[in-house]
């Protein structure tokens, strides 16, 4: 069991599909590359149910994260396919469609630890369009990132008759060594 964290690497992200039951289907994981940082806080207020003069009774309130995710640069292709973007010109130039919705898209990502990575995804992601900055170049060269922020929400999953929000593999996890491959889900295989 690793003891600390200290990297972060291997963004991808998937497009998802939400069909009318509420579950999802992704399409092949695309890199992410550029990883800076990833912070992600948990969103939702506990329910709090007094009785007997005490606390009762604790119910989660569980909606999912919001933070962000910093890149050295966002890739055209997770505009076009996640955020509404469009190059259909014959010029080839990337329009922001002012009238797109964002697309859901899971969110693939590891840390290093002391050990081996611990490899994660978030199954429903949405992401707002990144701010727009830069300067000029002085006596030395400052590298400016770009910033998605994100709202991660959980997905239904039919074969766990659940929601969930993530998942964590670890070394010794089945899917480990695939994790790239396709956007793993419980009780789902590549012969489903």
């Amino acid at each position: 069991m690793p003891k600390v964290k200290f990297g972060l690497k291997n963004c991808h992200y998937a497009k998802a599909t939400i069909k009318e039951d509420g579950t999802a289907t992704y399409g092949s994981p695309k890199r992410l590359p550029g990883a800076v940082s990833i912070t992600l806080d948990p969103s939702g207020d506990a329910s709090v149910f007094n009785a007997d003069d005490i606390v009762y009774f604790t119910a989660p309130g569980s909606t999912g994260y919001t933070g962000s995710l910093e890149l050295a640069l966002i890739p055209d292709s997770f505009l076009e396919d996640c955020m509404g973007a469009d190059t259909t010109t014959e010029e080839g130039v990337l329009l922001e469609d002012a009238d797109a919705v964002a697309s859901p898209f899971a969110l693939m990502f590891e840390f290093t630890t002391d050990e081996k990575a611990q490899k994660h995804v978030m199954y429903n992601v949405t992401a707002t369009r990144p701010s727009i900055a830069g300067q000029t170049k002085g006596q030395t060269t400052e590298v400016k990132t770009e910033t998605l922020n994100l709202t991660a929400g959980s997905i239904y999953n039919k074969a766990a008759d659940k929601n969930f929000v993530k998942a964590k593999a670890t070394a010794a996890s089945a899917p480990y060594s695939k994790w790239y491959e396709e956007v793993w889900q419980p009780g789902e295989s590549a012969e489903d």
